[in-house]
């Protein structure tokens, strides 16, 4: 067949309609600027009468110079060879043609093919469009250029699948392995994150879900399913605000049944905040957080927010026990981060609810290292050091005998932190002390009593309390209260010597009180002594009491007392109560008294005299006869012998074996 473009001469019989095609393929057409005048004008003739023999498309021609570019329904013979070739090229590459589509390669003008002859009808602003796709391609958008890329020979939807089944299966672990196959193939899925959120919440990762929580809410925001498992990752970590405000954001609303566990939790961290606003109840906000912490995912630290308000528990109830168990809340936070300036502050309250103010003031130095504008720090380092500063001013005064003052400055120091129990409760038996040496002993007592309701296990408290006690006459409560102090803690240093002393001094609150007989004081003079004696003896004199039959004994006993109390050796052995040994003892082992005679075991084979016995052989129930200056009285802490020098006869017992007797109703201050 003869070239399109020849010179060839038409042959006669040749049908016009019919396209001339090369005879030659590999030969290109020639330059259509190179057609001569005369050979374009039967082009023209040619195209007007093939034109004319088919139906004209839908669209106006254009004025413009006709293209040459064959149309794409035309005979493939017709297309430049450089297509032809590239067709074949494509049609050989198989999966390549995605990638050569969506970046075609430029044409330079030189390659760019012939305008159409005119065959095909074919418009000029189809002149620069790229080749069409083959048909069994079909050509996609654009991608967004931040978008993520999936990545190749990954199929996302198959690793979904395989992570559904790993997680029926409740092989958590290797359904996650597989949902992040999913989600690095195609990174814009929502649902593969949410997915593999719910497998990390089976597998007790609750950080890890939250992350994929939110990132799924990001890609396909309010979300009811994804917003439902963010709000139960929320509960799951503590933090029922945040999941209650999620549920908010779900259409339709979420279920009561939903939010019940987020409502709970918030409900029972309310409570606690509220009993430690008011300061009542330390085992209330336990009981309280306790309960919220039920709600809390499996294996989920508590949050740090509980944990304060934990030790802040602690420190309300104040025993010792609780006093380290908030140490150990404080040292749990420090060891996440030994510069968290709260978890300072707690431990030193602590320290400072211990008495140990030199370390407590330490944390809170440290604590305002860190963080200068934490204010509670600074508010318990001025509070604790204000109390050093009144606690030292009390001892001196207490120490140099100042005692009204010591107790103003320990008033003073009770009112600088009232929620401290351990610290006041000292101030408390400091002033008991203070306050016994003043003689108030009710005060002290009450004192003594407040120390204890503060601190129950405050020993020293209650020894403060039983000398009071005993002090002001009560020895019998003084000795039951040392006795439980012993029972509750038998190594007590010095005790059981206390408990001796006090039942001492409970014999000799049963005898006569020669003190309370004259009436002075038992650190009184012998000036003292003498002046009380005198002006008593003139007042209580049976000569001027005349018809008073109690006069006589009362007159006898005042001259008992001042004989005692005169006489330094008889007073030395009265106060220390060796009178009021038991006479068995005094006289046993060779004792003295009778001359020639020895009782209980004092010559061989000696006989055992009973005090009864000894007070017949005195002649009975004597009380009194002659005339009671020349009588004697019978002691077991010394004086004359009870025999006087002219025998027993006419001798008086003067109030003889009346220890314990009745006291003066009248006249004298007992």
């Amino acid at each position: 067949m003869k070239n399109l473009f020849s010179k060839s001469k038409k042959t006669p019989n040749q049908d016009p309609s019919i396209p001339r095609q090369s005879s030659d393929l590999g030969t290109p057409p020639s330059s259509p600027d190179k057609k001569s005048p005369k050979k374009q004008g039967r082009d023209d003739d040619s195209e007007r009468r093939s034109s004319s023999a088919r139906p004209r498309p839908h669209h106006a021609r254009s004025d413009s110079k006709p293209s040459r570019r064959p149309s794409e329904g035309s005979h493939p013979l017709n297309r430049p060879l450089e297509e032809l070739r590239r067709s074949s090229y494509l049609n050989t590459m198989g999966d390549a043609i995605d990638i050569e589509r969506e970046t075609p390669a430029p044409t330079s003008p030189a390659e760019k093919s012939p305008a159409a002859n005119g065959v095909n009808g074919a418009d000029d602003h189809k002149e620069d469009a790229p080749p069409p796709p083959p048909p069994h391609r079909t050509p996609t958008s654009p991608q967004q250029e931040n978008a993520p890329q999936p990545s190749p020979g990954v199929d996302a939807e198959a690793c979904k699948a395989a992570g559904n089944k790993f997680f029926k299966a409740k092989e958590y672990n290797r359904a996650i392995q597989e949902y992040s196959k999913a989600i690095d193939a195609d990174p814009s899925s929502s649902t593969y994150r949410s997915n593999r959120a719910a497998a990390y919440m089976s597998a007790d990762k609750y950080a890890e879900a939250l992350e994929d929580c939110k990132q799924a809410n990001e890609l396909e925001p309010n979300n009811p399913k994804v917003l439902h498992r963010l709000a139960r990752v929320y509960t799951s970590l503590g933090r029922p605000q945040e999941a209650l405000d999620t549920y908010a954001h779900i259409q339709p609303p979420a279920t009561a049944k939903d939010k019940a566990p987020a409502q709970i939790m918030l409900q029972h961290v309310k409570q606690a905040e509220d009993a430690l606003r008011g300061g009542i109840s330390g085992s209330m906000v336990l009981h309280a957080l306790d309960q919220a912490t039920k709600g809390l995912g499996s294996g989920i630290d508590v949050p740090r927010k509980w944990k304060l308000m934990r030790g802040e528990a602690y420190l309300i109830m104040g025993n010792v026990n609780a006093l380290g168990d908030a140490q150990n809340v404080a040292m749990s936070l420090m060891r996440s981060n030994n510069q968290d300036p709260e978890a300072l502050v707690l431990r030193g309250r602590a320290l400072y609810a211990q008495g140990d103010n030199d370390k407590a003031i330490q944390h809170f130095r440290q604590a305002l290292n860190y963080d200068p504008d934490f204010k509670d720090a600074l508010k318990y380092l001025r509070m604790v050091q204000k109390l050093d500063r009144m606690k030292e001013e009390g001892n001196t005064s207490f120490k140099t005998g100042k005692y009204q003052k010591a107790v103003d400055t320990y008033t003073q120091a009770l009112e600088v932190d009232p929620q401290n129990k351990g610290t006041n409760s000292k101030i408390l038996q400091n002033r008991a002390m203070c306050l016994t040496k003043l003689k108030k002993y009710k005060e002290a007592i009450a004192d003594c009593t407040r120390a204890l309701e503060l601190d129950p296990s405050y020993t020293k408290a209650r020894k403060t309390k039983a000398k009071a006690m005993g002090e002001s006459g009560d020895w019998e409560e003084a000795v039951r209260e040392l006795k439980s102090v012993q029972e509750g803690n038998p190594s007590e240093p010095g005790i059981a010597k206390e408990i001796r002393s006090a039942e001492m001094e409970l014999k000799k609150s049963k005898r006569k009180d020669y003190y309370k007989i004259l009436g002075v004081e038992k650190d009184a003079g012998d000036n003292d002594i003498k002046k009380a004696y005198r002006k008593l003896a003139i007042v209580h004199h049976p000569d001027k009491n005349p018809g008073d039959e109690e006069a006589a004994n009362r007159f006898k006993d005042i001259g008992e007392a001042y004989e005692t109390l005169s006489d330094s050796q008889k007073r030395a052995r009265y106060d220390s109560g060796e009178d009021l040994l038991d006479p068995s003892e005094m006289f046993g082992a060779g004792g003295g008294g009778f001359p020639g005679a020895s009782f209980g075991g004092g010559m061989p084979g000696g006989m055992n005299i009973s005090p009864e016995m000894l007070f017949n052989m005195m002649g009975g129930g004597a009380g009194g006869g002659g005339g009671g200056g020349g009588g004697f009285s019978f002691s077991t802490g010394g004086g004359p012998s009870p025999f006087g020098a002219a025998g027993m006869g006419g001798a008086g017992m003067g109030g003889a074996g009346r220890r314990g007797g009745p006291q003066f109703s009248k006249g004298f201050p007992f």
